[in-house]
């Protein structure tokens, strides 16, 4: 009899996220088509990429029937979309391999890249935000403001030429190309890896900074932390013990967009740095014309973004007690 509370008390957020699953998957579906149709539609021929302008219209043709590119657009769609599901995005066009192959070869250096930042940058937004909260109307609170909304209104492609021109070619400290040895040691492998984890970071700790700032001067607000100060209760215990438990949803919703954040500045990082991932592999493939890669690493980017949103909804239900009443 005891264990039956703990149960029905869990079976409404479960509930929640059964629908938030559902949701991201016909969201998935949604974008998939968004995907095949956009893709279709960049300018050019595929087939008259693959073979050059000097191919006679009878060549392209042929090849556009072999690609089956002369077929209706559902018709390919649902075949795309069917050999994605089964985890075949096709063969590439341009390097006439699996996609799979070209993916596997690039996607652990865009995970890299992404964990490294999250690691520099999730602390020092948390410093940013808590600071500025506890600080709040104060000088400090201000100067961080002014900071972190200058760190946001700067595009990552100036925020890069600034990095390299100070940290290259000035004080040459950093390479301007990200080159990783195959078997780095520790000091290799931090300064490969600097410019383009500082320069994505620098968004995501002003975002992330400035969205736990505001999670957590909501809290401070509330009855329930007046009640604690008049108990004598420490600055940093109320902080710690109070506040960032009960600003979990929040914070868990503004990690997840930060760090989506990612996905968009990857694409010029990876470009401006030459670094080998995947965001800088989909520009090559829209340059290429190359629909089955484009289409693959765009479903990738998408359904990453899909799943943060996922598992913050997910900590923002689990972590509210009111859904576990009874």
């Amino acid at each position: 009899m005891s264990g039956a509370p703990s149960v029905s008390a869990w079976r409404g957020p479960m509930r929640l996220v059964g629908k938030r699953i559902g949701l991201a998957l016909i969201t998935l579906l949604l974008v998939s088509a968004v995907v095949f149709t956009i893709s279709g539609l960049l300018p050019g021929d595929a087939a008259q990429e693959v073979l050059g302008q000097g191919a006679t219209p009878e060549q392209v043709a042929a090849l556009r029937h072999e690609m089956g590119l002369d077929r209706p657009a559902a018709v390919r769609y649902f075949e795309w979309l069917v050999a994605i599901a089964a985890g075949d995005p096709g063969n590439s066009i341009v390097a006439n391999k699996p996609v799979a192959d070209i993916i596997s070869e690039r996607l652990p250096n865009t995970l890299t890249l992404a964990g490294l930042t999250t690691v520099f940058a999730v602390p020092f937004a948390f410093l940013v935000g808590i600071w500025s909260a506890v600080t709040r109307g104060r000088a400090t609170d201000r100067a961080l403001n002014i900071m972190t909304l200058a760190m946001v209104a700067l595009p990552e492609f100036l925020v890069a030429t600034i990095a390299v021109l100070v940290f290259s070619v000035k004080l040459l400290w950093l390479p301007s190309i990200t080159i990783v040895p195959q078997d780095p040691t520790l000091g290799e492998f931090l300064r490969a890896y600097a410019l383009p984890v500082m320069v994505l970071g620098v968004g995501v700790i002003a975002q992330l900074g400035r969205m736990i700032r505001a999670a957590i001067i909501a809290e401070l607000d509330r009855p329930y932390v007046e009640m604690a100060r008049l108990k004598g209760v420490s600055q940093a215990r109320l902080i710690v013990r109070h506040v960032l438990p009960n600003a979990v949803g929040p914070i868990a919703n503004a990690m997840a967009l930060s760090l989506s954040y990612l996905f968009g500045g990857a694409i010029i990082v990876e470009t401006i740095f030459s670094y080998p991932g995947l965001a800088s592999l989909m520009v090559n493939a829209v340059t290429s014309r190359d629909m089955p890669l484009l289409q693959a690493c765009a479903m990738i980017f998408c359904a990453a973004y899909l799943l943060l949103v996922l598992i913050a909804d997910t900590v923002a239900i689990l972590a509210n007690p009111r859904l576990r009443q009874g």
